[in-house]
């Protein structure tokens, strides 16, 4: 499903480059969940760039259904994200003159899907997300973790390869932070989607199946929890 392997990235600043990334390498098979974790300075919000495509890395692969992502032009790059690759944001990124619906809708707008078609999909993941009865409001009308369960919604709607959850519960409180895990687990069991999430969070980690942790660019664990996030 995903594959990174051997992948280092450095940053120029004039004639100077600044190593972030040091020959990392790790594969997720289709319907794992992982989590990400790193504090900050680890290199991991480097690292999920670098396997979003947003970045080009400075050497190594990514491959992505079996696609090497850093091998394609930006256009094919784009495309590719709109229909592999789902995203998850730490601060929902919702549209707020678009109603919940509208906002899960709208990666199926890109693509150029029929009306009806987007409605009944986004319907479905909003009943499946707990929003059922809230899908014509709009997102200044609901709490942090209900704006976060229709950015979850939304990330599902193309029926991505993987989604990416970058801080998924970095702006809610415990409680609602534990909920918005439950529900991800859920999915990932029910639906088998591959989740990978990036966190500083050691509690959010240790609920994920697998932790792989970084380190000041390098990876120093893969597997089930066994370190320190400092």
């Amino acid at each position: 499903m995903l594959a990174v392997e051997h992948l280092s990235h450095s940053f120029r600043s004039g004639s100077e480059n600044t190593p972030v990334l040091h020959d990392i390498d790790f594969r997720v098979d289709k319907g794992e969940m992982i989590a990400l974790l790193g504090s900050s300075g680890s290199g991991k919000s480097t690292l999920l760039n670098l396997m979003a495509g947003l970045m080009k890395p400075t050497s190594g692969s990514i491959l992505i259904s079996g696609q090497a992502i850093e091998k394609m032009s930006e256009n094919r790059l784009a495309e590719f994200r709109r229909t592999h690759i789902g995203f998850i944001f730490q601060s929902y990124e919702l549209i707020p003159h678009l109603t919940v619906r509208e906002n899960v809708e709208l990666p199926l707008v890109f693509q150029g899907q029929r009306g009806k078609h987007r409605r009944e999909k986004a319907m479905s993941l909003l009943s499946k997300v707990g929003l059922g009865e809230k899908t014509e409001m709009f997102p200044s009308q609901l709490s942090g973790g209900q704006q976060q369960r229709v950015s979850i919604a939304r990330s599902l709607i193309t029926q991505p390869a993987i989604v990416f959850a970058d801080e998924p519960t970095g702006n809610l409180d415990t409680k609602t932070e534990k909920e918005i895990i439950d529900l991800l687990i859920e999915l990932n069991q029910t639906l088998g989607i591959t989740f990978v999430i990036v966190t500083h969070e050691l509690e959010v980690a240790k609920r994920t199946r697998r932790v792989i942790q970084l380190r000041d660019g390098y990876l120093v664990e893969d597997g089930a929890w066994a370190g320190d996030a400092e």
